[in-house]
């Protein structure tokens, strides 16, 4: 293991946790392993993919995660791993699939395990390690968001039962339960280190309004260096703020949401980690996996509806080691924003009833515009009523009530983690205690740069002036749509 640390990756030692969770893996123990943001989980899977024969099948969440996985491991030399999801052409894909044998890591999505003809293919390989990174989706995303990691635990009985890790950085004792659920792992080692992350001082600053909260973004982002993301709730929001601080003198500055061209999300984040921005303001569709190990601050101009995406977004901060910071701009009237979030994200009683109405006599499309559903909803109502019916003619009363059963359960719970969230914010004791003992964790030492309540203060953080790259010669091309989009 040692060597392999060295010669493969460079390292003369592991981190807390990864000889541990690494060993439990080659012993072929199904693990759950729970990480803090920024400690090497993907040295977790890795590495014994090296030591164990056969392939290595790793389930990621974002394609954008994924292609930054797989590039990583490309620059380190491994040229034996792929990605396979829709940034692949058709043609690229089915030649993939006829040659999926000469790849040792297969990263691919749960929506691209549910296709029969990629299944088939995985079924002729000798499946080692079964992989699946930020588990916590299962939880957080599977029963309403993507439902199609509930299906993770049966697809990997129909590939032969492989070693499963389960990886994450969030996960309470309840969703840690969850996962070993959904994945069929009865007799599964769990492994659960602290989610504090000690050099990420933690501050809540309480604002009256908009006006008072842009004022307060800009002296923080003047006065520290960077890199930096500032999150919103809204695309809108993200867009307009990033031009606001360009206008008000912030260089460097750009927007990223999941509303953009794929490209224009991947040309911002490339330029972000190679130093040609310093600054994104971004929605929770910016970070998950963004291996960029020097941001200094992360600002929440909108706080996240739940203290575990809380954590991961916070998390994108020191993975250096260095000081940090992560400030929530916080008003009373940011309250009813996350709960229109969540109300919005699941079917109301009269979309339930005319899709259980209309579902045999229309298409899909039309479904949706009929409805006016989102995808979200789409998937939600789809997912269970297949389930629920398993393709036989039942009462379409009662079909109705369990579809609101679950909606009903699905939002209490959301509802549950936004008010923990809420408590957090208007708590009055230590912030870095609230946040591990909701994780059942009890706080070791003191911490010299802690939080706003242990009476720290945001403006005692420095650090070092941030200069732009710009040492590419001439003028290229991702210099001019970048241009276009920090301009708008």
């Amino acid at each position: 293991m040692q060597q392999e640390l060295k010669e493969r990756f460079g390292y003369s030692s592991f981190r807390e946790g990864q000889e541990d969770i690494i060993r439990s893996v080659v012993d072929r123990r199904d693990t759950v392993a729970m990480l803090p943001t920024g400690t090497g989980k993907s040295l977790c899977y890795q590495l014994p993919g090296y030591l164990m024969d056969g392939h290595v099948l790793i389930i990621s969440p974002l394609l954008s995660l994924m292609q930054d996985q797989v590039e990583q491991m490309k620059v380190m030399g491994e040229k034996r791993v792929i990605a396979l999801n829709s940034f692949l052409p058709y043609a690229e894909r089915k030649r993939a699939l006829e040659q999926l044998d000469s790849y040792k890591f297969i990263f691919i999505s749960p929506e691209m395990l549910m296709n029969a003809s990629v299944v088939s293919s995985l079924k002729a390989l000798d499946l080692s390690l079964y992989v699946i990174d930020e588990a916590h989706c299962i939880s957080q995303w599977g029963p309403d968001f993507r439902p199609d990691y509930l299906k993770l635990g049966e697809l990997k009985e129909m590939l032969g039962s492989p070693t499963t890790l389960a990886l994450t950085a969030t996960a309470t004792e309840e969703v840690r339960k969850d996962i070993k659920e959904v994945l069929q792992m009865d007799t599964a080692i769990e492994m659960v280190y602290s989610v504090d992350r000690g050099n990420i001082g933690l501050f809540v600053e309480k604002v009256t309004g908009q006006s008072e909260k842009l004022d307060a973004l800009l002296e923080y982002v003047k006065s520290w260096g960077g890199p930096g993301v500032v999150y919103f709730s809204s695309k809108r929001m993200a867009e307009d703020v990033a031009h606001w601080l360009f206008e008000n003198g912030v260089t460097g500055v750009a927007h990223y949401h999941g509303g953009m061209e794929q490209e224009d999300r991947i040309l911002i984040q490339q330029q972000f980690l190679s130093g040609k921005l310093r600054m994104i303001c971004a929605t929770s569709a910016f970070g998950m996996g963004v291996n960029k190990e020097d941001i200094r601050f992360v600002i929440h101009f909108h706080f996240p509806s739940s203290i575990e995406a809380f954590l991961q977004e916070i998390g994108r901060a020191g993975r250096d080691g260095e000081s940090s910071v992560s400030v929530v701009l916080y008003s009373e009237q940011d309250l009813s924003l996350p709960l229109q979030l969540i109300q919005s994200e699941l079917p109301e009683d009269d979309q339930i009833h005319g899709f259980i109405d209309k579902r045999r006599d229309s298409q899909s499309k039309e479904l949706i515009e009929q409805l006016q559903l989102t995808e979200v909803q789409y998937r939600f109502l789809t997912y269970y009523i297949n389930e629920l019916t398993g393709g036989r003619s039942v009462d379409q009363d009662r079909l109705l009530e369990k579809v609101k059963q679950i909606r009903n359960h699905r939002l209490q719970y959301k509802k549950d983690k936004l008010y923990a969230m809420i408590n957090w914010l208007q708590a009055e004791a230590c912030r870095r205690e609230k946040l591990l003992h909701y994780f059942d964790e009890k706080p070791f030492g003191e911490n010299p740069f802690c939080c706003d309540v242990c009476g720290d203060s945001p403006w005692a953080f420095k650090s070092k002036p941030f200069t732009l790259d710009t040492q590419d010669p001439g003028v290229t091309s991702w210099e001019k749509r970048l241009e276009k989009l920090l301009l708008g």
